[in-house]
């Protein structure tokens, strides 16, 4: 599986890194809007029996739609897609529920997928358009790589406290601590190598939160798979599962470090 996992890495970085440095804005959109609509695929094929396939492909359609304003700019027409989303199928499901028991989970979660992963992934293609945008999302990618890597290899060679083992038996609490550690290289060698922009304080506020949410985004998937009883999102990535499993840290990156970035960061 180790083998499988790196020779996958081997081959998707070299691509992700030429893609991210060259592609356009409106190839990068769409990219974003490929992945956002296969993770949509992956978290409803979880999240809903399959009873509920015709309320799975709604879900990923509308939800892969919500991800167009992000492209285009405008917050409004998000805002406006999910309110008619929201009515569209609170109405479904009040007029097809099939066990009172069940029906209010299984709304809850149509909702959570349509906020989960376009709200946060659509930020990506916000940071895209900042002033040094490709250097903020590769800032992103390198720190929470940096942050899963070491908590991988921290753990398994010196973890001894469990961390969260309901949520994820193998993680520990030397691991969580050696990721923030990796999270701060990380940052570290962006300023100096590509980024040298950022100031020593942007640095250490950064790699401090992404060392922690990287984790955290991680842990919240670790939940929904442990909720649904599956091992992995999907098989799409040979050795690394779905694509909501290699995305899990870096969803609850792209927001904070956006808003970061248009609020505070002077160049």
């Amino acid at each position: 599986m180790i083998k499988t996992r790196i020779l996958t890495a081997l081959v998707a970085l070299p691509l992700l890194v030429l893609f991210v440095a060259y592609a356009s804005p409106k190839v990068f959109n769409l990219l974003v809007f490929g992945v956002g609509l296969l993770a949509l695929y992956e978290f409803y094929g979880m999240a809903l029996s399959e009873d509920r396939q015709q309320f799975q492909k709604l879900a990923v359609a509308g939800g892969s739609l919500l991800l167009v304003p992000f492209a285009l700019g405008n917050m409004a027409y998000f805002q406006g897609w999910l309110v008619i989303l929201v009515g569209f199928f609170a109405i479904a499901f009040l007029f097809s529920f099939r066990d009172l028991t069940r029906v209010v989970q299984e709304m809850g979660l149509v909702m959570l997928g349509l906020l989960y992963i376009p709200l946060l992934l659509g930020h990506l293609m916000l940071l895209r358009d900042l002033p040094f945008g490709r250097e903020w999302i590769f800032f992103v990618l390198l720190c929470v790589m940096a942050c899963d890597s070491a908590a991988y290899f921290v753990g398994s060679s010196l973890g001894r406290r469990k961390l969260y083992p309901a949520i994820s038996p193998n993680k520990s609490v030397e691991g969580a601590l050696g990721g923030v550690a990796g999270t701060f290289l990380g940052a570290t060698l962006a300023k100096v190598f590509f980024f040298q922009e950022l100031s020593w304080i942007d640095v250490l506020l950064l790699g401090g939160a992404l060392g922690v949410l990287g984790q955290l985004g991680d842990l919240f998937e670790s939940m929904l798979k442990r909720s649904f009883n599956v091992k992995d999102s999907g098989r799409l990535i040979p050795g690394h599962g779905g694509i909501l499993d290699r995305l899990d840290s870096l969803l609850f990156a792209f927001a904070p470090v956006y808003y970061y970035a248009f609020l505070f960061f002077k160049g």
